[in-house]
């Protein structure tokens, strides 16, 4: 930064300066913090002309602060000696409590207010400076050249360090150092840090000593109330005392805590401790100031006689009880009387108990220990209960219930549209919703959920973002950034007493997920440091559950894209079975559950379920293969048994083929095949749960098929099973995901299955709306897959049947009856190529094939012929030669019809071709139907 201030002036910060003065935006050309603090001076009204800030006169010239930074300071001066260094400190207001010069003559060179102590140098006051910026940022900061917002500064760079209480956390102050802008060095920065830390240190040696006076004055006051000695003799009863008590470790610490909270509490107390062991322990504090004025309170134990003692010379202020109810007199002469009304003490028999020294301290530094554990025991909290979902919603909540309200009495929470869909967010700047408010109360005026949030740049909110640090307000009736959003808005809030707030970016793998920011109002103290500390350390845990919350959205949206664009979108049209289907996905992750639906030639249609063992991509992927593949072997037109047992074959090459493939576990499947012309329904299963019938009359029966082995598996057979299936009747094929649950049994849901069957004349989709509302889970671990088909049987009148003798002389009669048939069905356009193709196939079933022999014609939404015979031989075919004086029979049926194909029987084969009819030629068939219906 500095070397492009040198280099670089008029295009970088002064052009920006320039630029933002007069109302142009400023896109690029100076550091964001600096921009932001630009932004907040104009909405504070700031003058950039060259003006002395203010002087104030109430300044602590003998407090602690300047008390340990002189020795600090006069290092500084010799160090800068000979420079044109200007270093300063500043009390938390930014008011100038002391400066030290590298040379003398600066005291009088410069102006008064940088050469003064009394001049306040916070933002609101004197624009854009080290001081201001340590105090806004709360962190190191360099202002160089035209970064500051004040014309008088403009050849000078400085910096700004904040002083914080090592043991509150709180910023006490600013250490700043000036200097020309060329005389500026990179190093001045670890100089800044290190003079900082040693007046933090310096401090904290001071607090240590109060605590250490507190204590030798306990102990003079009991060895003078004890032993009549001199003061300071040498006599112990310090932490050793309770080491050699026999308390364990944890008693120990819950001694301890107790007595920081009395100490905390600042007042005469008393409290009870439950040990381990279920005994009791009473807790006295009182207040205790030494001879040089340090005032504090001590915390007593009443000790029970029967712990193990370890060592039995004890020292002598364990010997009797009684001393300790009263102030010993060095104590109780400069002893503060309690401002409430003191709890009285808990009675102790003198002969069942020993007392021994827990706690001596300052209430101040109490409250800090007990701030400090509560801290503790929130994040251990945070740790958990946030993340305990994959869901990127229930994640924000889960940060929002942990910080409410032991951390904060509100806290909303902004997210990215992507972020929330599973993805990252371009810009989450301008992409934000407000995701949670969550709170103390219902009634205060925040944004409401799913609002869309325009934050402006001045706005702690974006200035998180832009730092990717927290940003503490901890008034917020002064912050201006925050006013400026919406002042109607923050006017709402501030009538709610909502006063100090910190916005922390979500951020995680270096991916911008949203705002969490936390507010306190009415009685709750403003934000501190420690605060600031705590709510980022929340934010970043509660981040990394959101992103993998979000990754996790992601991934599952994949994978259930995957699945679904796996799955059929449609159901096809036939009038054999009327279809429903439901598919739901598991909450957790999808798997591999489907299903479908594969008209095959006359008539007949196969309905299937399946299930690949395991969820996440492989199993989707899977299930993919194996409906492709289950497609594939329906076309054969193969019986039930045969189709799983190829599937059984593939998944077994899918399990060992590939080396670095993910290993399959195994699939489950039930096959059927319904023909609308017999009424009969076969089907085989490998490790599928049972079909379920509902007769017409809402009967229900679970048909006794041989479940098989699952597939991959292999070593046995499947076995095919017939049924019979009324007209009427409702098939019901499922997945295991719908009846099994880990909470329930699967018994019960069987039952409860065969109860929401058991309703007569339901369609199919009503079937599938009953079983889903009262059957399956509500927060399914497993994905579910229904498929309910209700038969219908094809009428006689749209079948025409032939047998015929092994003769050529039949196939002219055969030819002429199907043409009469044809003319009946109004079929008369089709005619011709159905009739020759008649001849061929018949021709070829007389010549080639054997007896039996007939001939079906079926009339539904297409004209179905097939021919069978006694021989098992398919026709294949071919190209034939000019020369040849047949081969072209199948020639000639492939391009009369839209489809054929063989398909074998248990006694031969039956050839089939299919007419597609045309709209008009369906249509009147439809009202002929109608009208034999009638009739």
């Amino acid at each position: 930064m500095i070397e492009r201030g040198m280099h670089c002036e008029n295009l970088g910060p002064k052009g920006a300066r320039e630029r933002f003065l007069e109302g142009e935006p400023v896109e690029d050309g100076v550091r964001s913090l600096i921009l932001s603090s630009w932004k907040r001076c104009r909405l504070m009204g700031v003058s950039p002309d060259p003006s002395d800030p203010p002087y104030w006169e109430d300044l602590d010239l003998a407090g602690p602060l300047l008390h340990a930074a002189e020795p600090v300071l006069d290092r500084l001066q010799a160090m800068f000696s000979g420079s044109r260094a200007n270093v300063g400190l500043a009390d938390r207001r930014g008011a100038v409590l002391s400066r030290r010069f590298g040379v003398a003559s600066l005291a009088h060179d410069l102006p008064a207010s940088h050469s003064m102590p009394g001049f306040v140098f916070s933002e609101q006051y004197a624009g854009t400076n080290g001081i201001a910026l340590a105090l806004a940022e709360r962190r190191l900061c360099q202002v160089y050249g035209a970064e500051h917002f004040s014309e008088r500064s403009q050849a000078n760079a400085c910096w700004g360090m904040p002083i914080r209480d090592p043991l509150s956390g709180h910023i006490e102050g600013v250490l700043a150092l000036g200097c020309p802008r060329l005389e500026a060095s990179p190093a001045t920065s670890t100089v800044m840090r290190n003079a900082a830390h040693a007046i933090e240190r310096r401090l904290l040696e001071r607090s240590t000593e109060h605590e250490r006076s507190l204590l030798r004055a306990y102990l003079d006051a009991w060895h003078q109330l004890n032993s009549g000695g001199t003061p300071g003799a040498n006599y112990r009863i310090e932490e050793e005392d309770l080491l050699q008590s026999g308390l364990g470790r944890h008693d120990r610490m819950l001694l301890q805590e107790g007595a920081a909270e009395l100490i905390s509490s600042a007042q005469r107390a008393s409290a009870m401790v439950v040990l381990s062991d279920g005994r009791h322990v009473t807790l006295l504090s009182r207040p205790l100031t030494s001879p040089s004025g340090v005032a504090g309170f001590v915390v007593e134990a009443n000790l029970p006689l029967d712990l193990p003692w370890q060592h039995h010379g004890l020292s002598p202020a364990f010997r009797d009880s009684t001393p300790l109810l009263a102030t010993p007199p060095a104590v109780r002469a400069t002893a503060t009387p309690p401002s409430q009304p003191q709890p009285l003490p808990v009675p102790v028999p003198a002969a069942a108990r020993t007392d021994g020294l827990v706690l001596v301290g300052d209430p101040s530094v109490g409250r800090l220990a007990v701030a400090a554990r509560r801290r503790l025991e929130l994040l251990a909290q945070a740790n958990a209960r946030i993340g305990t979902t994959l869901d990127v919603n229930r994640t924000a909540w889960e940060l929002a219930e942990v910080a409410v309200p032991l951390l904060a009495d509100f806290v909303t929470i902004d997210l990215p549209e992507a972020v929330l869909r599973g993805d990252e967010s371009a810009d989450p700047r301008t992409d934000l919703y407000r995701t949670v408010v969550h709170g103390i109360r219902d009634d205060c005026p925040f944004y409401p959920v799913g609002e869309r949030v325009d934050l402006r740049p001045s706005t702690p909110h974006m200035r998180c973002l832009d730092s990717m640090q927290a940003v503490l307000e901890p008034d917020l009736r002064t912050a201006i950034g925050w006013l400026a959003q919406n002042f109607e808005h923050t006017d709402r809030l501030l009538a709610q007493n909502v006063h100090s707030l910190i916005s922390a970016p979500l951020l995680a793998r270096g991916v911008v997920l949203g705002i969490a920011t936390f507010y306190r109002s009415q009685e709750s103290a403003p934000f501190g440091e420690d605060d600031l500390s705590l709510a980022q350390e929340l934010a970043a845990r509660a981040a990394l559950c959101v992103d993998n919350a979000r990754r996790y959205t992601r991934e599952h949206a994949t994978v259930l894209t995957l699945q679904r664009s796996l799955l059929p979108h449609s159901l096809p049209e036939q009038s054999t079975v009327e279809l429903a289907y439901r598919y739901l996905p598991a909450e957790s992750s999808v798997g591999g559950d489907w299903f479908d639906v594969i008209p095959l030639a006359g008539t007949r249609v196969a309905l299937l379920v399946g299930d690949v063992v395991g969820h996440g991509l492989h199993a989707a992927a899977t299930m993919g293969q194996l409906r492709t593949a289950a497609r594939n072997f329906a076309e054969l037109d193969l019986a039930p048994d045969e189709v799983l047992t190829h599937l059984d074959n593939l998944v077994g090459r899918l399990e060992g083929g590939d080396c670095g493939r993910e290993p399959l576990i195994g699939a489950t499947c039930l096959y059927a095949i319904y023909d609308p012309t017999t009424q009969l329904c076969s089907m085989a299963r490998a490790g599928h749960p049972p079909p379920a019938v509902v007769g017409g009359d809402g009967s229900v029966a679970f048909p006794d098929v041989p479940a098989g082995l699952p597939l991959g598996l292999g070593g046995l057979p499947f076995e095919t099973v017939e049924i019979h299936l009324p007209e009427d009747s409702s098939l019901v094929l499922y997945t295991d995901g719908l009846i099994e649950d880990r909470h329930r049994d699967i018994d019960q849901d069987l039952a409860r299955l065969r109860r929401a069957l058991a309703h007569p004349g339901r369609a199919p989709e009503e079937t599938c709306d009953a079983i889903m509302e009262t059957v399956a889970p509500r927060h399914p671990a497993d994905d579910i897959a229904l498929l309910v088909a209700r038969t219908h049987a094809l009428p006689p009148h749209q079948i025409a049947t032939w047998n015929l003798p092994a003769d050529p002389a039949c196939v002219s009669d055969v030819r002429a009856a199907a043409i009469h048939q044809l003319a009946d069905w109004g079929l008369e356009e089709v005619a011709f190529a159905a009739e020759l193709l008649l001849s061929e196939m018949v021709t070829n079933s007389v010549r080639y094939g054997g007896e039996p022999i007939r001939v079906r014609l079926i009339h539904d939404r297409s004209l179905i012929c097939e021919v069978y015979d006694g021989s098992s031989t398919s026709p294949r075919l071919r190209q034939a030669a000019s020369t040849d004086e047949g081969g072209r029979g199948l020639f000639l049926v492939a391009q009369l019809a839209q489809a054929w194909g063989t398909r074998y029987t248990a006694d031969g084969k039956v050839i089939w071709a299919e007419f597609t009819l045309a709209p008009t030629d369906a249509a009147l068939s439809a009202r002929l139907n109608r009208a034999v219906h009638a009739a």
